[in-house]
């Protein structure tokens, strides 16, 4: 099948190099030229593990190309996928711009029946549009197809090959036929294509991010409540995802979710329910609870360093990327960690095995970046660990300790063991796993506790 994709970020990327694999024929389009002048000679924009070798086997092939020629791309397409950004606007809603001068490109340009396919994520409604654009200019029959995807960054490839399902928004004969046709091979495990209307597979995708954005904020609610009343989060977690009902995927605490879905979709999703005027108030409330979160790794560094303050003092960050096997620090809350520390006057010296690029980017020369993790620990005086990486799950210790100037640790991934960690002579601290600190007027956290026990 011969097959455009117009958008090579994560999805496009990703949704090309995949069906190509299948053997397809598929033209990858973009209008950044030094996007695809990298693709063209093997060098990806993004780190995602797998897609590189599958980008430049398929491209070796013949069955994945690149242009910035959209127009060219579009004209023999059976199939034409839109996966460009849909960034969030100023009062949070879902820019559709691009998606909608992609449309209209694709309804300039098509030179057959075509089915065009929403990729990427866009409110209830956007289908209708997408069909304006094209219909102004289209000369030959079209349908319409929303697929959202759920890919996770880090899984984006396995994701796509071995989908839990597929989500076919589709209300022609011909759509149906053509995607059931496409994915076949992806599903042959017995993994459902569900079909629906296009409305309900628009407000699928907003709904699936923002049950895992809710689930993470709520743990993390959760872990601070644990460090109050003397209560483990680790095993909290356990017990709680031990129930089949609930499952325990997302139920890990940490400094609070990032990237490129979960903030952008809540926040859509909050927008399009006012404007529907049917307010979804426990979003509100998930928004909140994680940009508090986000300061979580800064309040137990600065509670370590009260007595003297933490102007002027050396601060070591491992992981910089808002989660492990991806390099992508959108809405990362690192970026929030480094921004603070210096606001206050701290030195930031940091790590993260995939994200240095793009940190350089971002923070340009106001932190330094090494390419070792030990040596951001070299006369720190403390480490803070932001993201998962596998490298940090398991390091020399005692090597630590001789490099650091002082034996701080705050683990906002929950990584190591507490009573391991102050054997070894760290002041740690971790998500949840703690009591927190007496705070004014308050000896302990048992009077606390009693007064749950009460109000029960």
């Amino acid at each position: 099948m011969r097959i455009v994709v117009v958008g090579t970020g994560y999805v496009g990327l990703v949704v090309g190099a995949c069906l190509a694999e299948t053997g397809n024929d598929v033209v990858c389009a973009d209008v950044h030229d030094e996007k695809i002048e990298g693709l063209t000679r093997g060098v990806l924009p993004i780190f995602e593990p797998g897609l590189e070798e599958l980008v430049r086997r398929n491209a070796s092939h013949g069955r994945l190309t690149f242009t910035t020629d959209i127009p060219g791309a579009v004209r023999g397409a059976e199939v034409a996928f839109i996966a460009v950004g849909t960034p969030p606007d100023e009062d949070g809603s879902a820019d559709l711009r691009h998606v909608l001068a992609v449309a209209e490109q694709v309804g300039r340009h098509m030179t057959r029946e075509l089915v065009i396919v929403t990729k990427s994520t866009v409110p209830v409604g956007t289908a209708a549009r997408v069909g304006e654009a094209v219909e102004r200019h289209a000369r030959f029959p079209f349908h319409l197809c929303s697929n959202p995807e759920f890919l996770k960054e880090g899984a984006a490839v396995e994701d796509f090959l071995r989908p839990d399902r597929v989500v076919l928004g589709a209300e022609s004969d011909h759509a149906r036929s053509v995607m059931a046709e496409l994915y076949a091979p992806f599903v042959r495990t017995g993994k459902p294509i569900i079909f629906m209307d296009i409305a309900s597979a628009e407000m699928t995708k907003y709904a699936a991010n923002a049950m895992l954005a809710t689930r993470i904020s709520f743990m993390n609610e959760i872990a601070n409540l644990c460090e109050r009343v003397g209560a483990n989060v680790d095993l909290v977690r356990r017990g709680v995802g031990s129930d089949g009902r609930i499952g325990a995927a997302f139920l890990f605490p940490g400094p609070g979710y990032g990237g490129s879905c979960f903030p952008k979709d809540v926040a859509a999703l909050v927008r399009a329910a006012d404007t529907a005027g049917a307010p979804l108030r426990i979003l509100r409330a998930v928004e909140e609870a994680n940009a508090r979160q986000k300061e979580r790794a800064f309040e137990k560094l600065a509670a370590a360093f009260a007595a003297e303050g933490l102007a002027g003092r050396r601060v070591a960050v491992w992981g910089l990327a808002f989660k492990a096997q991806t390099d992508d620090m959108r809405e990362s809350p690192s970026l929030s960690l480094v921004e603070r520390l210096l606001a206050v006057g701290a030195e930031v010296v940091a790590h993260d095995p995939a994200a240095l690029g793009e940190a350089r980017r971002r923070l340009e020369d106001r932190v330094a970046l090494v390419e070792n993790g030990y040596d951001a620990l070299d006369g720190a005086d403390a480490l803070v660990v932001m993201t998962d990486w596998n490298e940090y799950r398991h390091p020399n210790f005692r090597r630590m300790a001789e490099l650091l100037r002082r034996p701080v640790l705050v683990d906002a991934r929950n990584l190591y063991d507490p009573a391991r960690m102050r054997a070894l002579g760290f002041d740690y601290r971790s998500i949840g796993r703690e009591p927190e600190p007496a705070v004014a007027g308050q000896s302990s956290s048992t009077p606390v506790v009693s007064s749950l026990i009460q109000a029960r």
